[in-house]
Order: structure tokens, then sequence, then C-alpha cells
């Protein structure tokens, strides 16, 4: 396809300067200049490849926190407002692309629902699509997407990828020849797909002195008239063999409108045309326009002409004025490109009042936000929509929107009342008949579903914050939503304590601006605190106006701010400032969904500070459950490692202990079923039971056959498992017991490690009556024993052997000097994972 095919248009398309008025974020080419000329040609291939109806380009943001809308085709850009920006993080398909760098393929909206439904939330409309990472230079850069009719042939992931594939190829061969870095910060780009091939419409040109009658026309004219340039003679009277006798006036008469008004507008007449497929012969509608030119002296009157072929757009409009139905056509956009005479006698509306509009702007009866929702829908899925409309007058009409990737194209009528529901006149006339009595057509069943879908970002918002649990949580999501979906460049989270302000979360500004504001109390005369105080929120759209409602008041580099009062349940929580880059000009849509974000923002504060301090408690039980200090041993080098799990309360039943006995020392590991304060509790019990049976001297496999016994009688409905070791630091011989644990792990003295095969019983708590075998093993002088929980090997997708395994490696692996860094080494995999189901217990003893 040639470049020229698809052309960028719209708003930001004059080369889409930024907002600071340079070319930022719009990376030159090394060849063609730009780089949406490196975009074009694959995305409008990938849509045409997948036998999609539109496309989307998203590019990473500067900063790497956001995915920036760089390109877009087949869709208005105003449908796509809300998603013009799109966290890295967020639970979204384009950014779960762009995070695992592999394809994401939802057929149709269920599977949409299913693995991403803050997004279908967003976009409530039946539609499939398809997304693939846009590399360049060995990495992801950004993510292609493809939009497809879910009403079409079902298609499988592989045979997605590999029609997506030449496309992004070929971007990743254009991207890479970029001379800047591949990110992008400004409005998309919007591109029109091919249009079908059409009659092409023909312009010619002609000079008609009306003193003379001579006529000079250039080829394009002669062509229309059917005349050949060598038998031309230059008169009207040969222009006028070819016209259609029956049109011979309209021709003429162009003389008087030239004469009288100085123009002619809009002249139609049919002329000879000798068909190319049987050479028959035939008439052409041509349409003419004219301007009257003078001599310098007034002398002389010259008609300059354009000729226009009238096939096409005459031809249409006729027919369609003739039809007894409305009909009108809607752009990309929603705006009014046509409507016929009928549309204008039904929707009670001239069209000089609605060409360029939005008809649910314009149309008072219209302004149901459902309405204009209807007109998502079927740009959005690319199918029919229906939908009835009651008139002021009482009747109802029946709507019909047929879309395709250019627009649509609406057919209204008269559908009449419901039976039953037909209120009469004292004559006996139906109320709300229309007034030419045209005929009433049955209501049509709706094609597709329309559903509406306000204020997107409160939607996502929502549902983002109900898995928020900590107020970590909470403020790393709200940065993550809030910075993309409104361009927002700083935000600044605040929390009242005493009577006080206090930063809970910045992202954004320059180090060291927001120290002075740390801790200042609620009378201070700055907006934020205002904000919080009059739970009014406030707007500045300019420096200019910030300063002017608080004189000296401190400015960075922003240049338009938001300061939101967080209130939940009439309690006051705290301020949120947002700041934007460039002078922003807030709408009214923007103040609300603001608005109603900072009171969705307060509440989920609320909910987990309430959380922290629970879990602060419930850590505190915790921690005073477990050993502060293990005994120092003779012999023997030890050290635990302790991580609560990321999910719950964070507090679960894995525990560790070091006790000295009459035989030597004991090392234990064990861990109790669930993640509670319930679980702790019993994790609790369990480790003073076996404390007091070590200590009194008890043989190894007495201590756990007692522990056993002493957990089934507790009824606490749980189990544990348990691995405990005796170990003689003078000898190195050891006697082991393990109940249903992991197997303990033992680092050779020359580096080898092994996984230690000891005879085990099951889980404690099981049976009352339960046999637990010991098994003896001899410790080399600088061997190293590893005891851990499950937590520690366990992984989503893999079997506990990989991972005991892994860790093994890494026991290895790793020098033995420090028992301390070799514990933080096991453990550094876990601590850094940001989601961990279990929790995690090690305990290391290095034998000298």
């Amino acid at each position: 396809m040639d470049e020229a095919t698809a052309v960028p248009d719209g708003p930001g398309s004059p080369r889409g300067r930024n907002q600071d008025g340079g070319d930022a974020g719009r990376g030159r080419t090394g060849d063609t200049g730009w780089i949406e000329d490196a975009l074009t040609t694959p995305l409008v291939e990938a849509v045409r490849d997948l036998d999609g109806y539109g496309g989307l380009v998203y590019l990473r943001s500067p900063d790497r926190r956001s995915l920036v809308l760089a390109m877009v085709t087949g869709v208005p850009r105003s449908l796509l407002k809300s998603w013009w920006r799109v966290p890295v993080g967020g639970a979204l398909p384009m950014a779960e692309t762009y995070r695992r760098d592999e394809t994401v393929w939802l057929p149709d909206e269920r599977a949409t629902m299913v693995r991403f439904p803050h997004f279908t939330a967003g976009l409530p409309y039946s539609f499939g699509s398809a997304h693939q990472p846009v590399r360049a230079r060995g990495e992801a850069v950004g993510v292609l997407v493809v939009l497809r009719s879910a009403a079409r042939a079902p298609m499988d992931a592989e045979a997605v990828d590999r029609a997506l594939r030449p496309a992004q190829e070929q971007l990743a061969q254009r991207l890479g020849r970029l001379t800047a870095a591949v990110e992008y910060d400004d409005e998309p780009v919007s591109v029109r797909l091919p249009t079908p091939a059409v009659h092409p419409i023909r312009v010619g040109l002609l000079d008609w002195d009306l003193d003379t009658d001579r006529c000079t026309a250039d080829d394009d004219a002669l062509a229309l008239l059917g005349i050949d340039r060598t038998g031309f003679g230059g008169t009207l009277t040969a222009i006028e063999a070819r016209v259609s006798p029956d049109d011979l006036h309209e021709l003429r008469a162009s003389r008087s409108d030239a004469l009288v008004h100085g123009r002619v507008r809009s002249r139609h007449f049919r002329v000879l045309h000798e068909s190319a497929a049987d050479g028959e012969i035939g008439y052409r509608p041509v349409e003419l326009w004219g301007h009257l030119v003078r001599g310098a002296d007034g002398a002389g009157r010259m008609l300059v002409c354009a000729l226009v072929d009238a096939v096409v757009g005459l031809t249409a409009a006729e027919a369609a004025e003739r039809l007894p139905d409305a009909l009108f056509s809607l752009d990309q956009d929603g705006r009014l490109t046509y409507l016929n005479r009928r549309s204008e006698e039904l929707l009670g509306c001239g069209r000089e009042e609605l060409l360029g509009r939005y008809p649910w702007e314009v149309i008072t009866w219209l302004r149901d936000p459902a309405y204009e929702d209807r007109y998502r829908a079927a740009m959005l899925s690319q199918e029919q929509v229906s939908f009835l409309v009651r008139h002021p007058g009482g009747a109802r009409l029946s709507f019909v929107l047929y879309p395709d990737v250019h627009g649509l194209t609406g057919r209204v009528y008269p559908a009449g009342p419901p039976p039953g529901d037909e209120p009469v006149r004292e004559d006996g006339s139906a109320v709300g008949a229309l007034p030419d009595g045209a005929a009433v057509a049955p209501p049509p069943a709706p094609v597709a579903e329309a559903r509406a879908g306000a204020l997107y970002h409160v939607v996502q918002m929502a549902s983002v914050l109900t898995e928020a649990v900590t107020v970590r949580d909470v403020c790393r999501a709200v940065s993550e939503q809030l910075l993309p979906a409104f361009g927002v460049r700083e935000l600044a989270l605040y929390t009242v304590r005493e009577g006080r302000m206090y930063l809970l979360w910045e992202s954004g500004y320059p180090e060291g601006f927001l120290a002075p504001f740390e801790g200042i109390t609620l009378d201070t005369q700055l907006p934020g605190v205002h904000a919080l105080t009059t739970r009014l929120p406030l707007f500045f759209e300019s420096p200019e106006d910030l300063s002017g409602a608080y004189p000296g008041i401190a400015l960075d580099r922003m240049s338009a701010w938001s300061f939101l009062p967080l209130i939940a349940s009439g309690h006051p929580v705290g301020s949120c400032i947002l700041g934007w880059g460039a002078p922003h000009r807030f709408t009214a849509d923007e103040r609300s969904a603001l608005t109603a974000l900072s009171g969705l923002v307060a509440q989920a504060l609320e909910r987990a500070r309430l959380y922290d301090s629970e879990s602060a408690v419930a850590r505190g039980l915790q921690e005073g459950l477990l050993p502060h200090r293990l005994p120092a041993v003779e012999g023997l080098r030890t050290t635990g490692r302790y991580l609560p799990g990321t999910q719950g309360m964070a507090i679960g039943g894995d525990w560790y202990d070091v006790i000295t006995t009459g035989r030597g020392v004991a090392l234990v590991i064990g861990d109790v079923e669930g993640h509670s304060v319930g679980a702790a509790a019993v994790m609790g019990q369990l480790r003073s039971a076996v404390h007091a049976f070590a200590a009194s001297g008890r043989p190894p496999q007495e201590v756990i056959t007692h522990t056993n016994r002493l957990l089934t009688e507790l009824e606490a409905d749980a189990f544990a498992t348990c691995c405990y070791i005796e170990l003689d630091p003078r000898t190195g011989r050891a006697l082991a017991v393990r109940a249903g644990h992991p197997p303990p792990l033992l680092r050779r003295p020359d580096g080898r490690a092994e996984t230690l095969d000891l005879a085990g019983g099951v889980m404690l708590g099981v049976q009352p009556d339960s046999d637990y075998p010991v098994t003896e093993l001899t410790l080399d002088p600088g061997s190293v024993l590893v005891l851990y929980t499950d937590g520690l090997v366990e992984r989503p997708g893999n079997d506990i052997e990989t991972g005991i395994d892994r860790v093994r490696g890494c026991l290895a692996d790793t020098p033995v000097d420090s028992v301390e860094h070799l514990a933080d080494r096991l453990v550094g995999t876990a601590r850094r994972a940001r989601e961990r189901p279990d929790d995690v217990a090690l305990l290391l003893t290095a034998y000298r």
C-alpha cells in the first residue's frame, strides 16, 4: 500500500506539537521525518490483514509510566478519549501486552469481560481486539491493537499472531531507524482507512464569452461534454448540440443568472454520453457553476465556468430526496454531514442548523445520553443498532444506524405507539400522528445491544480501588490511574492527623518542593487546606489564576491545578493535589469526574487506614510469637528469616526455633495452614509445646508425637507441618523427624548442595496416633543445613520440585563466609516478589 493512501488528519496531525510548543515525544525518523510516518502503513495493513475495522498504536511515555495512544485509524478519536493514556501497571489488555511482551487475543466481549473486567467497564460494547507488542532495538516500546467485529468468522490465537506478524516486523524496522528514543507524549494522530473504489468525480473548466458566445474549454471539460478537441469549433452552438433538448433551457438560463446575479449556481443538464461497455448512446448529468468577470474598462463579459460530473453526487442526493423515509449521515465523530428533506420534517429541524453538529446537541429531545450511546455502540461494534425515541408530539420514531469505518448512515421512520397505548382525540384521530399521515412501520428488533458508558474514569477507578488493600496500595492505584487518564504531571496525597496535614504520596514534584508544607495546620492560607476545610474542590486553569487567589504562593513548573477534598462518610481524610504541565481548561464533565474520584479515593483511604491499623496489631502478635534472638551454641552459627505473605492480613503460621537440649541443640521449623490471627495463635501454642517437650529431654520422635497429639486435642480445625532435627555440635551426628514438611537442604563442605531424603509421617493434627520415623544424619565440618517452609519454593504455575531445585542451585552458588548474607540470598527472590501468596520462613545452621 502506498504511503499516500492513508493520510494523517484531525487535531494533532500538523506535526502534533506538544503543549509546550516543542516536538518532544514526536521523534524524527532517519528517513521520512516524523514518528507517524513510521506507524501509518503498518497500522493500516494490520487492520486489513486481520479483517478488522480499526486500529491503534500505543507507545510508551517518556517517564515509562504510561502507554500513550500515538495513532488511531477506523475509529473516532473522540470515542477513545478515556484511553488516550493508560497506566503501564493497569489491568488492561494493552498494558498486559506491553508488560509481558506477548500477544493478547480477545475474540469477543465475553472473553474481554473474563480477563479484563476494568476494560469492559469503560467500553461496554461488543467487539473483538488483538493486542500485539511493538518492539524496537530488542525491547518492547508499545502495543499494536486491531479492533475486529465480534460477528466475523472466529480466529484462533495462532492465526491472529501470524496475521499481525508482518505489521509487527515492519514497525520494528521503521521504529528502529528513529534517531531519538521511541516514546510519545502528545495527542493521537488520526489516519483514514482507504475508501472503497468509486467512480471519480471529474471537473472541467470552461470560459464563455457572453458577448460573442465563443467558448474555450480544457480537456476535462471537453471530455465531460463528449467533444473531440479537433472537431470543436469553440462556439456555444457546438456545446448545445451535445445537450439534451429537454435541458437546453438550463444551459441558456445560465446567461441570465450571470448577467443578473454575477454568478451561476448549480445549473443541471444532461449531455450525450457513449457507454464504454456496449457503445450505446445515453445521457450523463453535469452541473455548471460560474462567475462573471468584466474587463478593466467594464467592457466585455466573460463567464468563467466549472463543469462538474454529477453522476455520483447528484443522482444519490436526488434518490435520497425521493425516499419516504428520513435518511441522514454522520461522520466518524458523530457530526451530521447529510440529511434529506424527510429528515427535516420528522426531526423538526432544518439542515443549516444541523449540518456539522451533533444531532443530540441541537435537538433537545435527543439529549438523553442513552441516544448518543447508541452511536457509540454502532461505531465500536460495527454492527447495526436500532432504538425507539418518543417525539415530543407523542409519536414514536424508530432510528436504525448502519455503520462502517468512515461513519454511519441513519434511517428514521414513524413506529407508532405500543399496542393498547394509543390515546385518541375527540375526533377519533390518534394523538401524536405525524402531519402527513405517513404509513406506520413496526419497530425493528435491535441488532446490537447498546449500553451507557458514562464517566469511564470513575468506573475504572472504582474497579481498581476495590482491589487496593493497604494505604500504599491505594496511593499507588491513584497515581497509576489519575496521572495517565487526565494527563496529570504532578500528584500529592495528604492526610489529616491531629489537625495537621501530612504527605502520604507524591509523584512528579521537584525534589524538596513539598518539604515546607509538611505538618501545616488547618488554618494555613493554602488551597489544599481550603479545599479540605470548605469541602469544595478548587480548580485553577493558569498560574495567574492561582497567584491571584493566593498571592505569594510558591509555584513550581506546573501551569494548572486542581485541589480536591478527600471526605469519607462526612469525615475529613485529606487532600488530593493534581498539577498539569500547561494551562488547562476544566470542562464540566472533567470537574464532575474529578470530584467523584476524590470521593472514591477518600473512601478507599479510610478503609485502607483501618486495615493497616488492624494489620499492625496482627503483625505485632506474630512478631511476639517468633524468637527475637536465637541462642548462641558453640560450634554452630544460626540465623533465621521470616517474610509475611502479601495477601489477607499478611499474617500466617510459619515459625522457626533453636532449642538447647541435654543432648545438643534442636533445630525446628513449622507451618500452620492458613493466614489469620487464628493460625498465628495455633502456631504460638505449637511452638511453646515443641519448646517444652524438647527442653524436657524427650527424644525427637516423642517430641513430634506428643505435639501431634496435642494439636488433635486442641480441636482447632488446623493442620501443621514440621521438621525437627536434634544435632550434637561436638560430633555432627543428628536425628531428624519430618511431619509432612518439605525436605531440608544440605550444602557439603566442597560446595555441593543436595536435598536430604528424610523419612516422614503425615501432617500434625490429622491422626492422634500417627507414627513418625527418625532418620540419622552426620554433618561434616563446613556443612550448612537449610530448613524452610513451602512459601520459599512454591510459585504459581510451577511444581514444588522446581522451586526446591532453584533454591538448591542458589545454595550451591553462594559463598558461605556469612550465614547472614547466605540467608538474604536465599530469600531474595521471594522478598522482591510483588505478590507472595504464602509466608516464608528460613532457618540456616552452619556447622563448624
